[in-house]
């Protein structure tokens, strides 16, 4: 073997430890900052479930014609607690769903077990976010429909339209329950999206080191 052949193989030697050794340096840190993102949505998804407990306690316990348009829409009151009740439990299994998340990201350490998590994690998050968008829609038009039936000055409003104002009224409901479902979704993008494509970077980079 020649010294030109030596020289390749020394190289081609090199630069395989050069890879293990960036792998070994590299899955700590994409490990590390996983486990970072997902406790962060963990905490986000804590001070989003207070903050709805505030939205819809503070106004119920100092308003009196808040409370009158709840008994108008919910003229059975176990339907009102079934619903609340039906709310908050989606939201608490979302945090428990992220907490195990995050349980199994830390605790982990295989690459593919880490993809896994990550993966797992994405699915939540795209679920709970689509959820939300559906039931704030539904909750929109519900409103709607309990305003023009419920409430006298308005179901009376309502019943002199002609066709065309009708149509028109129809129109612009739907064009605000869309806007309203827009804004909603801009705002799990701010919050959610910027950590999910973190997340994505991270599960990119652990791919590449299962090549």
């Amino acid at each position: 073997m020649d010294e030109l052949d030596l020289l390749k193989k020394d190289w081609n030697k090199q630069q395989n430890q050069d890879k293990t050794l960036s792998s070994k340096d590299i899955y700590p840190m994409l490990h590390k900052k996983s486990s970072s993102i997902v406790k962060t949505l963990f905490y986000i998804s804590i001070a989003e479930l207070i903050l709805w407990i505030l939205v819809n306690t503070i106004p119920y316990l100092y308003s009196e014609e808040y409370r009158n348009k709840l008994d108008v829409i919910y003229t059975n009151d176990y339907l009102f607690t079934i619903v609340t009740v039906f709310s908050y439990a989606v939201i608490l299994l979302f945090i428990y769903l992220l907490f195990k998340s995050q349980r199994s990201i830390s605790v982990t350490d295989n690459a593919r077990k880490l993809m896994e998590s990550i993966l797992r994690t994405r699915k939540i998050i795209k679920y709970y976010v689509l959820y939300n968008l559906v039931v704030a829609g539904l909750s929109l038009l519900i409103g709607f429909y309990f305003a023009f039936t419920k409430d006298p000055k308005a179901h009376e409003v309502f019943a002199s339209l002609n066709d065309n104002q009708l149509i028109l009224v129809y129109g612009l409901i739907t064009v605000v329950t869309i806007v309203f479902i827009l804004i909603i979704w801009l705002f799990y993008k701010l919050i959610y999206g910027l950590l999910l494509k973190r997340l994505n970077r991270n599960y990119a980079e652990l791919k590449k080191l299962e090549v």
